[in-house]
């Protein structure tokens, strides 16, 4: 049996502070077997001419430019468009990321363990933390609708990000475009709707480093409370899907009262409008908009628990919650997407 190609692909936009060390962990792979594909998104600080040089030593690596700036998941869309028809497995390493020695080896491994398997997973160290730990030991195979229902009832994160997960190709070449750019947090999307008809494969070990010491979009929102926002979208689309009516209903309830209970602690605060455009285009996804009636409870509530006297305080924040953020909203119709570029 011949042995798999594995497509790795690295979509960037000023990226030169962190490129060399992400393709010099590429390049640096035990199993050398791969075909490595950087897709340079208009740089302007040198990041071409770095992938440049480095395309020049390596047979392996193809350098590929686009010709206008796209929004970043249309870039990694375009890049993901390009791997070989004749590749098995697809691993992305984001520019700003790192991947071990060992990572192509030991994704490669855990795929072999049955064909069913669509997503392979491992250990990641996000800055100087471990995570996607609390994966059951030795497990190395789940079914894909266990996996998904693991995590939609315990809240385990084992995806971490494209950096964090290898594909396999088929689904990336049959899926275009991989990635829905009209999702808020296309690539947890992505991997649930993998797992509705494919297996998951874990490994235990760490595999890949993600770096939190760079702007990037992730933290130019992360005061914005994205992550209880992704939870709820995924408690909302998937749970009816994976759980039973019974168990999904008393989940989806939870997680909108927790979910509500963080927007109301920001509305006391009186959060500004990017805040809530966020929400709101995130909520849009699923085409839903804020309940302001459940809202209003959860203000009542969070002012009662700080010790406020809920009286004309918490009047004036209903006021200002309908008022105002009608007001914001009426504007989003006109307003930019929440992608931006990488």
């Amino acid at each position: 049996m011949s042995h798999p190609l594995v497509s790795v692909v690295t979509p960037f936009h000023n990226a030169a502070p962190y490129l060399s060390q992400c393709m010099d962990s590429v390049l640096a792979q035990t199993d050398s077997r791969f075909e490595y594909i950087l897709s340079d998104n208009c740089s302007s600080d040198g990041s071409g001419q770095i992938a440049e040089a480095y395309a020049c030593r390596d047979p392996r690596i193809r350098l590929i430019r686009q010709t206008q700036l796209l929004s970043q998941v249309e870039h990694y869309n375009r890049a993901l468009a390009e791997i070989s028809d004749t590749s098995t497995y697809c691993k992305i390493v984001q520019a700003d990321d790192c991947i071990f020695p060992e990572c192509l080896q030991r994704m490669i491994h855990a795929f072999e363990q049955s064909e069913s398997i669509g997503l392979v997973s491992s250990y990641y160290l996000k800055g100087d933390t471990v995570r996607g730990s609390g994966f059951p030991y030795p497990t190395q195979l789940l079914s894909g609708k266990e996996m998904a229902r693991l995590y939609l009832r315990t809240g385990l994160f084992v995806f971490g990000s494209p950096t964090a997960v290898m594909y396999r190709s088929s689904l990336v070449r049959d899926q275009k475009p991989f990635y829905d750019e009209t999702l808020l947090h296309e690539d947890t999307e992505k991997c649930m709707q993998i797992l509705m008809h494919w297996n998951f494969g874990f490994v235990h070990q760490v595999l890949s480093f993600l770096r939190t010491d760079n702007e990037s979009i992730s933290s130019a929102v992360r005061s914005f409370q994205p992550e209880v926002l992704d939870w709820y979208i995924i408690m909302e689309r998937y749970a009816p899907i994976f759980l039973g009516d019974k168990e999904a209903t008393v989940l989806r309830k939870g997680v909108k009262r927790i979910y509500y209970r963080i927007l109301a602690e920001e509305a006391v605060r009186f959060q500004k409008l990017a805040f809530w455009r966020y929400h709101t285009e995130g909520l849009r996804t699923l085409g839903q908009s804020l309940d302001w009636s459940y809202l209003g409870l959860q203000i009542s509530l969070e002012l009662v628990r700080m010790g406020v006297n809920p009286g004309n305080t918490v009047m004036r924040s209903l006021r200002f919650c309908k008022r105002g953020m009608r007001r914001h909203l009426a504007g989003l119709n006109s307003s930019t997407s929440l992608r931006v570029n990488e």
